[in-house]
């Protein structure tokens, strides 16, 4: 936390160098910001909540099908024809690598129509704060952007006095599922595991293994299953991409070795709070805090 906050001042303090210069996106494209784009098409609905946050909302002219933050915009799919898109005649699409990478004709005629597009997903809270910065530049509201950072930090700051409350001997060991089918958790660095230190939790697997570059993390059963002894608390993420349930994990095959299932201390978090790069993290810390230390 100490490290995250000194990460917070520095980038507060450097904000006249990151304005400078072309933006060069997840995937190597590189975007020079002559004006602020004002018909923004988010794909995200991180980027979404982030603009809206910073007061771009009113230059986002389309979302994704399953954003429903600005319900009286058109919404649309990366999977649409990309004349839909066109039709809407924005100057800048959003997007994250996951779409760019798995629809590249999508990227390619939008650019060849003279549309900026850009690929943006942080995958660790350093990341964070410039990926904000630079939806800031993007859309002009830097300023604004700066401002998000600071309220991060001093959210941070808040949280992390209430966790000097707890003795650390007394600090809760938490498995944190990500995909329960799939016996997935969250890789070391990942957002979901900043959560949860924030909030005083031990991660009891931070041994896993990231699966390519995203913020998921192999395990299986065995793994989790050898630590049955020393899990205080099973959390979960839920939501589409984990529909999980407390009953699901109570009821999966040898799961009722574990501590944290005998004991009853099986909890579901919102995955918007603990998987998002918005400023939703602060609720999520002081939700599983709450939920650690009741």
């Amino acid at each position: 936390m100490k490290r995250l906050l000194c990460v917070v001042v520095l980038l507060l303090c450097s904000a006249g160098l990151v304005s400078a210069g072309p933006i060069v996106d997840a995937d190597g494209r590189v975007t020079i910001v002559e004006h602020p784009f004002q018909r923004i098409i988010s794909l995200y609905p991180a980027h979404t909540r982030n603009l809206i946050d910073m007061g771009a909302g009113k230059q986002i002219v389309a979302v994704d099908r399953s954003d429903h933050q600005l319900p009286d915009l058109p919404q649309i799919s990366f999977r649409d024809d990309p004349e839909r898109l066109l039709a809407l005649k924005p100057d800048l699409v959003l997007v994250r690598p996951m779409i760019s990478r798995a629809y590249p004709q999508l990227v390619s005629r939008l650019t060849r129509s003279g549309v900026h597009v850009v690929s943006l997903q942080p995958a660790s809270v350093d990341e964070l704060f410039r990926y904000w910065q630079t939806l800031g530049r993007l859309s002009g509201h830097e300023k604004e952007a700066q401002d998000m950072i600071a309220r991060f930090g001093r959210g941070l700051q808040d949280i992390k006095q209430q966790v000097e409350t707890i003795p650390l001997k007394k600090r809760q060991r938490v498995y944190f599922e990500s995909i329960h089918k799939r016996m997935k958790t969250f890789a070391p660095g990942s957002m979901a595991i900043f959560v949860l230190e924030s909030a005083g939790g031990i991660n009891v697997a931070a041994d896993a293994t990231q699966v390519r570059k995203t913020n998921i993390a192999a395990y299986g059963k065995e793994h989790i299953l050898a630590k049955a002894g020393v899990i205080d608390v099973f959390l979960a993420q839920q939501g589409r991409m984990n529909p999980v349930t407390v009953a699901m994990i109570k009821a999966e095959p040898g799961f009722q070795v574990i501590k944290a299932v005998k004991n009853n201390r099986i909890y579901l978090v919102d995955e918007k709070l603990v998987s998002r790069p918005t400023m939703g993290l602060l609720e999520g810390i002081s939700q599983v805090f709450n939920l650690l230390y009741p």
